[in-house]
């Protein structure tokens, strides 16, 4: 198998090209462009602008472009994150051009045409909705809102309806022009595919075009010495206490990053877990509790979540906090460390078979470091933490100074 190979375009633009064996092909353009790039008056453009692209080009109506990739049996998505925007496709790869022909004219050419404009708000104020609905959601929202409470990374990616109802279809053609520029955006093939066809065809659309528009948009870093808000509770229409713990943490280009993943693996990672052991197997607490680490480019958060019984959510968070106490405190031992790394050593490698999770690997690597870090090179990361930089890690992310809770509790509770 080929390895990845990297170019830069005159312009900045970067492409990544990752060959590999299988009967199709991935392709996606990043930008980096997300929610901690907006003011608050422009919160959640970069995820309108996301549905907006799909609403159509001079040349294709929004059927034209969704029934190009799904007729040809792919699939046809896009996201939006706290620092990046991703459209995608997978597909059998003989049709490759004719995917990169279609993402590239919806990044260089969406019309935004009024009418779709004013509909699709509407469509963005109902998933803001619909996220309010779920519990999960909303405690989530509000833990990461208590961890970064001065930064952007704060914010609901999708916006508010107060920063969406004024925005104008000018409005977004403006930010666009300032941020999806070559320097900010990020091109990635993998699955089977001829390397030089997949240059020219990404190269003679976009190696020459809008080469004049500004570089990059910097957000303001995440301000270590504010504290956390330590606690928040709102109360929703449900059955459940719905738990989220969180500590805020170091940024993805710290190299504690692969001793902080297998921390989370032993804590909450899987039914063999720490967590899921103690709160779920013995003491029936939850349903389902999990943590999970996520890192940014400066910052990053780790949290653990469950449901629970809302007269034992304190001996929920007693149970947690106790597990929490021991990580930081207690060496683990050799064969719960090897045991881990082959839990998250084996749950990689799966999920790299797939060409899309290739394509997403790449693409968020090139954009967190600035360079390719292969498959191998993370396997060999991961291998080579010992006992004591788990404990090390954990000793140093796990601080009460940086500790928050959210809990969303049954509307009942809040009036006893």
């Amino acid at each position: 198998m080929s390895r990845p190979s990297f170019l830069t375009l005159d312009n900045g633009l970067r492409i990544i090209l990752v060959p590999c064996e299988a009967e199709s092909v991935a392709f996606g353009v990043f930008v980096a462009s997300g929610s901690r790039h907006e003011s608050a008056k422009t919160a959640g453009i970069s995820h309108f602008i996301e549905h907006m692209l799909f609403k159509g080009t001079p040349s294709r109506r929004p059927i034209d472009i969704t029934r190009a990739i799904e007729g040809r049996g792919g699939n046809f998505n896009a996201y939006t994150s706290e620092e990046c925007t991703c459209y995608y496709s997978h597909l059998p790869h003989e049709y490759l051009a004719e995917a990169i022909d279609i993402i590239l004219d919806m990044y260089q050419n969406a019309t935004i045409p009024d009418e779709e404009f004013h509909r699709e708000k509407q469509v963005v104020l109902e998933e803001i909705k619909m996220y309010a609905d779920e519990p999960d959601a909303v405690a989530m929202e509000n833990l990461q809102r208590s961890l970064f409470m001065r930064n952007r990374l704060g914010a609901p990616v999708a916006g508010s309806p107060e920063s969406l109802g004024p925005m104008t279809p000018e409005d977004l053609r403006k930010y666009m022009a300032s941020h999806y520029t070559p320097r900010n955006t990020l091109a990635v093939v993998a699955g089977r595919f001829d390397a030089e066809v997949a240059k020219r065809e990404i190269s003679s659309r976009l190696g020459k075009a809008f080469s004049s528009r500004r570089g990059c948009v910097r957000s303001a870093k995440v301000d270590f010495a504010e504290r956390v808000r330590a606690d928040v509770v709102a109360s929703k229409d449900v059955q459940q206490t719905q738990l989220a713990i969180g500590y805020r943490t170091f940024g993805v280009s710290d190299s504690r990053r692969y001793a902080a993943s297998l921390m989370d693996a032993v804590l909450g990672r899987g039914m063999s877990s720490r967590l899921f052991q103690e709160v779920r197997e013995k003491r029936g607490l939850s349903y389902d509790i999990s943590s999970r680490l996520q890192f940014f480019s400066d910052a990053g958060m780790f949290t653990i979540t469950a449901g629970v019984d809302g007269a034992k959510a304190e001996l929920a968070l007693k149970t947690i906090d106790r597990e929490i106490e021991k990580m930081r405190t207690r060496k683990i031992s050799r064969a719960e460390l090897e045991r881990t790394k082959e839990f998250v050593l084996g749950n990689f490698r799966l999920g790299h078979e797939r060409v899309v999770s290739k394509m997403f690997h790449y693409g968020s690597s090139m954009l967190a470091f600035g360079r390719i870090f292969t498959i191998d090179e993370q396997v060999e990361a991961v291998k080579s933490v010992t006992a004591e930089d788990v404990l090390g890690v954990a000793a140093t992310i796990f601080d009460p100074a940086n500790r928050a809770v959210s809990k969303v509790v049954p509307a009942k509770s809040l009036s006893i």
